[in-house]
């Protein structure tokens, strides 16, 4: 009988450590995910309209070789964008369509100033719908009375509007054409309005022309702009992950990105 009390005990005292260690296992595991789920860094990224396409792609490749950073995109009018970064809104990294914008944030000391770097150019052409019936080929034909409304981006949140407005001027149409013009908060917009044939025509960059929806619109021209339209990209002096902003800059900079960026288009 006590040799069998013994044994009994011994068997319930290894059982205990058994489960003991199991319990300890279990605990390690769940702490290791814990850390390996921390260790991911999430950067917001606001970027032009106008980069929409090119930085879903660089978005794929720059994950795959940074898995430990994950990349969340906020896509506006770069002068929309520069207002929310000027409200505080928490942004790791600025990519804009014009110097202007990330001139006022250098201004105002927010941006990191030696990662700003200027990573790719575009152009602006005019657009019609493609079952349009109106003699459209350059500038000058939208004077005519039977264009009626005409789309750019708002020069105050839109670069686009702003190339725009200052070629038409250079040109000397702008007086004629301004009172025709509709407004639209970003070149994404206008491309919309121009698709649908709700305008007569639009201005757009050659970049997102390329994006648009299969037989909706015709290319008519390239216009001349007054200032060379290039893209900055700098990292936010607020930044709580200055670190991997830079990392995701260098990558937009690098060959890898500039691949893609020409593969949309764009001159890098």
């Amino acid at each position: 009988m006590e040799q069998s009390k013994k044994l009994i005990l011994t068997i319930a005292a290894i059982l205990t450590v058994v489960l003991f260690v199991s319990g300890c296992a279990d605990t390690g595991t769940d702490i290791g995910m814990e850390t390996e789920q921390e260790q991911i860094t999430t950067i917001t990224v606001s970027a032009a309209a106008s980069l929409t396409e090119a930085f879903a792609d660089i978005e794929e490749q720059f994950e795959d070789e940074n898995p430990t950073i994950d990349v969340n995109f906020n896509f506006a009018g770069s002068g929309t964008l520069r207002m929310q970064i000027e409200g505080g809104a928490p942004i790791d990294v600025f990519a804009s369509a014009s110097q202007s914008h990330m001139d006022l944030l250098s201004n105002q000391s927010l941006i990191v100033e030696d990662s700003r770097k200027d990573f790719a150019e575009n152009t602006v052409v005019l657009i019609t719908p493609i079952d349009s019936q109106l003699s459209i080929t350059k500038p000058e034909d939208l004077t005519a009375t039977e264009v009626e409304t005409i789309c750019i981006g708002n020069p105050e949140t839109a670069p686009v509007g702003k190339y725009t407005v200052e070629a038409l001027e250079e040109a000397g149409l702008w007086d004629e054409l301004e009172s025709k013009t509709l407004l639209a908060d970003d070149v994404k917009q206008v491309l919309v309005y121009v698709e649908r044939g709700e305008v007569d025509a639009g201005f757009v960059y050659s970049t997102d022309a390329a994006t648009s929806e299969p037989d909706t619109i015709e290319i008519k021209v390239t216009l001349p702009t007054v200032t060379p339209i290039s893209y900055p990209i700098a990292v936010l002096s607020a930044s709580e992950h200055q670190d991997e902003a830079q990392i995701f800059t260098d990558f937009v900079t690098s060959d890898e990105g500039r691949t893609i960026l020409e593969s949309y288009g764009f001159t890098a």
